[in-house]
């Protein structure tokens, strides 16, 4: 799918707002009205991007779907282009923000990952267009196909890093091997919840955190780091597995 996107300068067109302080009207804030026509225009692009069948993403559609004028736009951003990039870094905030957290609250290998996990599909869950926006193959612009790289980079780090607090994977796999594993689990888990959020695979939310979660800690049990993952209890045997 690809964007029409237009540079211009007339992101200086907003007049007065633009130079100098910003006036209020009817009690609210120059800065207020702008971070609120900046919102709308965000999630109008996420209604384009993000439908069944998504929509070219172009100044004019974008500022008819947020109820705006084309000078707004140019208020806040200086392409389609720059538009969709905010939009996908902030998706990829709210979910690494959310996953990093309920990772952090867990009491054990198991529940901390099952968090992260249950975390990323509520969201994508809860909001549709955000998982079609971060998987779905009809979008194939440059900028989201440069984002989805960046992001596979971004949570296969945090990933390595997260896990590396409760499990030495350095000594069990190798460093290389280690980050190589990461990668894997973050592009069969992004491929496992496409593929759940196109309604390819039929399976309830707990189903899919579930089956994601013995997805994720499979390779620790396949490289003989199971006790790790699953101490045992009172001196013999393991803690169920998730």
């Amino acid at each position: 799918m690809a964007y029409k996107s237009s540079a211009s300068s007339s992101r200086a067109a907003s007049g007065a707002e633009q130079g100098g302080t910003l006036r209020a009207y009817g009690g609210e804030g120059g800065d207020t009205r702008v971070a609120r026509r900046r919102s709308a225009l965000v999630d109008a692009c996420l209604d384009l991007l993000g439908d069944d069948e998504p929509s070219p993403v172009t100044v004019r559609g974008v500022c008819r779907r947020a109820g705006l004028t084309a000078r707004y736009f140019y208020e806040s951003f200086e392409s389609v282009d720059e538009l969709v990039a905010v939009l996908y870094d902030e998706v990829i905030a709210d979910i690494a923000d959310a996953g990093l957290r309920a990772f952090e609250d867990g009491a054990d290998v198991v529940s901390k990952v099952r968090g992260g996990v249950a975390a990323m599909v509520d969201i994508i869950d809860a909001d549709r267009r955000k998982g079609r926006l971060m998987f779905s193959q009809s979008l194939l612009s440059p900028v989201i196909a440069a984002k989805r790289m960046e992001s596979t980079a971004l949570f296969a780090g945090l990933t390595l890093q997260s896990a590396s607090g409760v499990i030495d994977l350095d000594s069990v796999l190798g460093p290389g091997a280690a980050f190589g594993v990461a990668h894997y689990q973050v592009g069969g888990l992004s491929r496992l919840l496409a593929a759940w959020v196109e309604g390819d695979v039929g399976m309830t939310r707990d189903e899919i955190v579930k089956l994601s979660v013995a997805l994720l800690l499979s390779p620790a049990e396949l490289f003989g780091a199971g006790d790790l993952i699953h101490p045992p209890v009172n001196g013999g045997g393991t803690t169920p597995s998730a």
